[in-house]
């Protein structure tokens, strides 16, 4: 059974959870509702935070959800959890670090399972974001698991993101060096109570001072935080802020919103073209044999790979000959 679409426009939040679940799950009704919303999205701030494991995103997530809705805006939050080796649902740890928002009706916490999807996002994540933002959130706060420098596909889908490292990792600062310092827009050092603060601090602004900025664009900027405590999150949101006036510039927002459509269309279509190659070889039975040729050396997977993408696979090994062109008799099936 579908879930009404007004229901979710309205905020109904039992029918968004409901929605959310079945978007997660693949269920073909819930792919034709979130078609429907599509056109009523577009309209919150998305928020990416991000960094390694146990640097304290989900507390920082914590205060500026509180200071959000001090300020009367509502919030969604999209908690990406590592995946339970058990029940491949998630781990939830960061919902239960978010309890005191769980009564409150202007925020949504919704905790979603990686499925051993890499690039720190959950492969339903764009689809949850994209109720949340029907729903009337104002801003979205998408938390990644932390799987370190891979965690770069965040920056596709929200407007301003955070990074946020601590002192006293060793790798830490190799990891941003890899990676993850290209997507940044804020550098949060958060529990700046510990020794090395400051040295931590000094060592992302003089890399931040290396890069190449052409005139007008953004400079990533370093704050510290001790989240934990509450300190300099007010001094944090104040910097997002900044950051989403630029964003939202003119010149600016368009360039985003083709980006964003881009991503989306393309994580859609790459989700439907490997799931119809699987299925479209199993219904042939050429899944297993091919699956078997790999197994003794027979045939390479790269070779194969190739030969799926082209659309007269299938057929040639069914029939020994090209399908007919476009306009001739039969269908090619």
């Amino acid at each position: 059974m579908s879930v009404p679409v007004k229901d979710i426009l309205s905020g109904n939040v039992r029918a968004a959870a409901r929605l959310m679940r079945d978007l997660d799950d693949e269920i073909p009704a819930a792919i034709r509702t979130i078609k429907s919303l599509y056109r009523h999205t577009g309209r919150a701030y998305i928020l990416g935070v991000t960094g390694a494991p146990g640097a304290g995103k989900s507390t920082l997530v914590n205060r500026i959800t509180s200071l959000l809705r001090s300020r009367g805006k509502t919030v969604g939050i999209a908690a990406i959890d590592p995946t339970s080796p058990y029940s491949g649902g998630a781990i939830l740890g960061d919902r239960i670090r978010m309890q005191q928002h769980a009564l409150d009706e202007g925020v949504f916490i919704k905790s979603l399972a990686t499925r051993g999807h890499l690039g720190g996002l959950s492969r339903s994540t764009i689809d949850i974001v994209n109720v949340m933002d029907a729903m009337g959130k104002d801003v979205i706060i998408i938390e990644t698991v932390g799987v370190g420098q891979d965690e770069v596909e965040i920056v596709k889908v929200a407007h301003t993101n955070l990074v946020v490292v601590v002192p006293g990792l060793g790798d830490d600062i190799q990891a941003i060096k890899a990676g993850i310092l290209e997507i940044a827009d804020i550098f949060v050092v958060n529990k700046a109570d510990r020794e090395g603060a400051e040295k931590t601090q000094r060592e992302i602004e003089t890399m931040v001072s290396m890069g190449e900025y052409g005139e007008g664009e953004w400079k990533p900027s370093v704050l510290s935080t001790v989240a934990a405590t509450d300190t300099g999150t007010g001094e944090l949101l104040e910097e997002v802020e900044r950051h989403r006036a630029y964003v939202f510039q003119e010149s600016r927002i368009a360039s985003y919103r083709r980006e964003k459509a881009r991503v989306e269309l393309l994580e859609i279509l790459k989700a439907r073209l490997i799931e119809k190659a699987v299925k479209d070889l199993t219904r042939h039975g050429l899944l297993e044999p091919i699956l078997e040729d790999m197994a003794r050396k027979r045939k390479d997977p790269y070779s194969i790979a190739e030969k799926v993408a082209d659309h007269s696979f299938a057929f040639r090994l069914l029939h020994g000959k090209k399908p007919p062109a476009a306009g001739g008799k039969g269908d090619g099936r």
